[in-house]
């Protein structure tokens, strides 16, 4: 007997000891220099900087190579001095190069670099109208004690609606700068230039550009360059 009342207290024993939880160390409170995984933050603040595309490169039908390129490019959303909603303005900069190389079997004889911008935009603002209806209300008929007494009374209700007739989207081709040279190679720098579109309701799109003109006695040949196109 005493055998089985200690065989059932040593089997109670071992079941207290197994069931008893295991105790872990707390977690090192979180570090609040370190941005917890998964967290990205916010996104920087827009400087402006933006890629350039490859260059422009043809090999015209007398042998000259022309080549247009840009660098440093930048491209600024900034607020319109309208302060109009339908009005979008932009602080841009470049520097745009073109070059005519090669042993062409023509003589040249200079030609022209444009540089500039276009700026797409997805809904311009079209015809804009002021329905309205205005009426007379003639009233007055009243209750005193001595009597119902009748006393006209005007009142002139306004109502009014504004229409809006939005157009498909347009591209507007803004032109900076336009260089005349004798020999290449040619250069326009563009620093903090203020650009602008009015009209222009929805997301709109802008991208650079510049023009490579080499011309000879009787021909002329063009290359373009067309930027990274930045949504804003």
């Amino acid at each position: 007997m005493l055998n089985r009342v200690a065989l059932l207290a040593t089997a109670g024993m071992l079941f207290s000891i197994g069931a008893a939880p295991v105790a872990l160390a707390d977690p090192p409170p979180p570090d609040p220099a370190v941005a917890p995984v998964g967290d990205p933050g916010p996104p920087p603040p827009d400087n402006g900087i933006v890629g350039s595309s490859e260059p422009g490169v043809v090999t015209t039908p007398d042998g000259w190579t022309l080549t247009v390129a840009a660098t440093n490019e930048s491209e600024l959303p900034v607020a319109p001095l309208t302060t109009a909603l339908s009005s979008r303005e932009y602080l841009v900069g470049g520097t745009f190069t073109g070059t005519v190389t090669g042993k062409g079997k023509t003589t040249l004889a200079g030609g022209t670099l444009e540089a500039g911008y276009q700026i797409g935009c997805g809904i311009e603002l079209g015809q804009v109208r002021l329905i309205g209806q205005a009426g007379i209300t003639v009233g007055g008929l009243s209750f005193p004690a001595t009597g119902p007494v009748f006393a006209p009374a005007l009142s002139f209700p306004l109502s009014g609606t504004i229409e809006i007739h939005p157009k498909p989207g347009t591209v507007s081709t803004v032109t900076v700068d336009k260089k005349t040279f004798k020999a290449a190679p040619v250069r326009v720098t563009l620093k903090d230039t203020h650009i602008k579109v009015d009209g222009c309701v929805g997301q709109s799109f802008l991208r650079s550009y510049a023009t490579l003109t080499s011309s000879t006695t009787d021909t002329d040949d063009v290359v373009a360059y067309y930027g990274i196109t930045k949504s804003v």
